[in-house]
């Protein structure tokens, strides 16, 4: 009994950082993006839902009037791309119409990327 409830906190002390992080994405998400972006799958705001963005093409959101710079990128949301157009979205896709000016702390743009994985 006693290795299992080692076992079973080694685990849980391997998932409370993660966790957190998601938790200070979802935080920073909130203050950063929240205002144009919606979490929930076909909530379209100003800008268009984020959820199930990470891993999917650029301008993929049925419904979403997208600017022509986003549908003629041709590229899908890795998460380096994400991270680099969480900091900086005119210098990474040049001519989008998204204005804000973006998170200027990398581990913060690394938090909210974090947090839009978990939005399945």
């Amino acid at each position: 009994m006693r290795k299992a409830a080692m076992i079973a906190t080694a685990a849980m002390a391997a998932w409370l950082p993660l966790a957190a992080a998601a938790q200070d994405g979802q935080a920073l998400f909130r203050r950063s993006c929240g205002g144009c972006h919606a979490v929930a799958p076909g909530q379209n705001r100003i800008g268009p839902t984020l959820a199930g963005i990470a891993g999917k093409p650029a301008a993929a959101v049925p419904g979403f009037a997208y600017s022509d710079a986003l549908k003629n990128a041709h590229v899908t949301w890795s998460d380096d791309l994400l991270e680099k157009y969480v900091m900086d979205p005119k210098g990474t896709v040049p001519g989008t119409q998204k204005s804000f000016a973006g998170v200027k702390d990398p581990a913060d743009a690394k938090a909210i990327v974090d947090y839009l994985k978990t939005l399945k």
